[in-house]
């Protein structure tokens, strides 16, 4: 069974970071697409970051761009988004989903659509 299990998140202030872990279980997550995704209070759900396990090409939103990184570590089947310097538009629950795919994670993220989610975490930046 696909699991996917979200952690990191928490209070931070302006200019601070955070490193959100997923934790995959139940599939082959060096096949896979790894995307994270955020939905703040009013905004729709966007996509942030994702990364295709099974060629390493990574994308991140443009108001991410250069803060966050995204890197999965297939020993540990678990991907890390590190976020520094954190904006209080960050604010939002960020989810992580997976797609067996093997087309690129860009596709899977805004074409295709993840098939798998977790549950989010909660992520609160202050000014």
């Amino acid at each position: 069974d696909v699991q996917l299990q979200a952690s990191g998140g928490g209070l931070a202030q302006a200019g601070g970071s955070l490193r959100l872990s997923c934790v995959a279980s139940g599939f082959n997550f060096d096949d896979w697409s790894i995307g994270w995704f955020r939905q703040a209070p009013g905004k729709e759900r966007e996509g942030v970051s994702c990364i295709s396990n099974s060629d390493g090409r990574t994308f991140y939103e443009d108001s991410v761009k250069g803060r966050f990184t995204i890197s999965s570590d297939t020993n540990k089947n678990t991907v890390y988004l590190q976020m520094n310097s954190l904006e209080p538009d960050d604010t939002a629950v960020y989810y992580c989903a997976a797609d067996p795919s093997t087309v690129s994670c860009i596709a899977t993220m805004y074409y295709y659509g993840m098939d798998y989610w977790g549950k989010g975490t909660q992520v609160t930046v202050s000014s």
